[in-house]
C-alpha cells in the first residue's frame, strides 16, 4: 500500500526527481516551452506538493498552485522510474482532485507538451476527466503545449 504525504521538499529523493523532471522537461520541449517549477518557486505558499510513497522509496510527486480561490494548476506529475505503470500517476491525481474539492476548488487546469512524449499523460489526464482546452492564466497558445482543465462542480 502507498502512502501519500504532504511534503515539505526539505528530502534529497524529492530533489533528484524534481531535478530529472526538469532535466526530461528542458530535453524534450524548447526553453520558452518548460513550464516546470523549481524548487524554489515549489514552496510558494500558492503550492501544496505532495510525495507517494512505497515504504521508504519515493514513487512520485504532484503538486497544484493555486491561481485564486477557485482555480488551480496541477504541477510536477511524475513517476519515479521504477514506479511507471504501476498506477502510481492514477492514485496520486486522485488524491490532488480531492484535495482540491476539500479546499473548496471549483476547477483543475494544466499545461503539458504537445509532442509525443507527453501522450502518457493526455491519456492519463482524459481518463480522470479531464479535457483539451484553450491556455489559461498567464499562458499563451504554443505549438508545444497542450492545456487541459477538469471542472470539480
Amino acid at each position: 500500500m502507498y502512502k501519500i504525504k504532504l511534503d515539505d521538499l526539505s528530502g534529497k529523493e524529492i530533489h533528484a526527481l524534481l531535478q530529472e523532471h526538469l532535466d526530461d522537461m528542458n530535453a524534450t520541449s524548447p526553453e520558452e516551452s518548460v513550464h516546470a517549477l523549481n524548487l524554489t518557486e515549489l514552496k510558494h505558499t500558492s503550492v501544496k506538493f505532495w510525495t507517494i510513497w512505497d515504504n521508504e522509496y519515493l514513487a512520485g510527486c504532484g503538486a497544484f498552485k493555486l491561481l485564486d480561490n477557485k482555480h488551480a494548476e496541477i504541477k510536477s506529475m511524475r513517476t519515479s522510474s521504477g514506479y511507471k505503470n504501476k498506477g502510481i500517476a492514477s492514485t496520486l491525481l486522485i488524491h490532488i482532485i480531492d484535495q482540491a474539492k476539500l479546499l473548496g476548488l471549483n476547477k483543475l487546469s494544466l499545461e503539458t507538451g504537445s509532442m509525443e512524449y507527453f501522450y502518457p499523460a493526455h491519456v492519463l489526464y482524459k481518463k480522470h476527466g479531464f479535457a483539451f482546452c484553450p491556455p489559461f492564466s498567464d499562458y499563451k497558445e504554443d505549438p508545444n503545449s497542450k492545456f487541459m482543465t477538469l471542472d470539480l462542480n
